[in-house]
């Protein structure tokens, strides 16, 4: 189940939102980021809900505000391929076209903003800012894309779980997560989709992983770093 409301305090929410520095609004000064608010309809996903499918036409853009999406594609035999998650602060719509080119679903019950794409243009042209900062979140996208090549490119299936865990850290440091703990909300087979591997490959991985003393598995969800430089040796990567 998915829902939109309109909101109904201008201003007030999207000043006391814990992305507001993340996020396409931090463009804006707090006397001007009404009118992007103006524009703006909250959304939320229930887990797993769909907010639009591979090929849709592409009427809206998305700021996730919590939670976090999976993007996917159908393979030629059917198969789903998920290509990335979203975190918070991260926006969906900055590289497609006419259509949606990824189908976009809630990994947990999810919030955004969602803004219709005429008035996003038009906001643009008023604030030459905000089209400054949608031009840097679609290079830092691009940045995301080449370390997702990078995981893919792992030989052994060990090297991409330690990759993946390494740019999902680094990624939530960047957007001012601090430590050693890793928030893993989506499930395994999501990581197997990810990476191109089975569920259990990835279930031995991660054991093989915390037998190694790299890492410490909490819970499911969780996975704390106990050591990134040997992390970092088994995933490639040069110190």
């Amino acid at each position: 189940m998915n829902w939109d409301r309109p909101h109904r305090d201008p201003c007030h929410a999207c000043l006391a939102c814990d992305v507001r520095r993340q996020a396409i609004c931090a463009a804006l000064d707090d006397q001007d980021v009404g009118a992007l608010e103006a524009i703006m309809t909250a959304t939320a996903l229930d887990a797993n809900a769909t907010l639009v499918h591979e090929g849709d036409p592409r009427r809206r853009v998305y700021s996730l505000t919590g939670g976090m999406l999976r993007l996917s594609t159908l393979l030629p035999d059917g198969r789903r391929q998920i290509t990335g998650f979203l975190m918070p602060g991260d926006y969906l719509g900055l590289a497609d076209d006419d259509t949606y080119a990824l189908s976009a679903e809630a990994v947990v019950p999810s919030q955004l903003c969602s803004f219709p794409v005429a008035q996003m243009d038009g906001l643009m042209a008023r604030f030459p800012r905000l089209k400054d900062r949608l031009h840097l979140m679609t290079r830092t996208a691009l940045r995301q894309a080449r370390d997702n090549q990078i995981v893919l490119g792992r030989l052994a299936p060990v090297e991409k779980v330690a990759s993946f865990l390494l740019v999902t850290a680094q990624r939530a440091a960047a957007a001012g997560q601090a430590g050693d703990v890793v928030n893993l909300p989506m499930t395994r087979a999501d990581i197997a989709d990810y990476l191109g591997l089975t569920v259990e490959t990835v279930s031995r991985s991660f054991t093989k992983l915390k037998v190694q003393d790299l890492i410490h598995l909490p819970d499911p969800h969780h996975v704390t770093l106990v050591d990134r430089h040997a992390l970092q040796a088994v995933a490639g990567w040069s110190a």
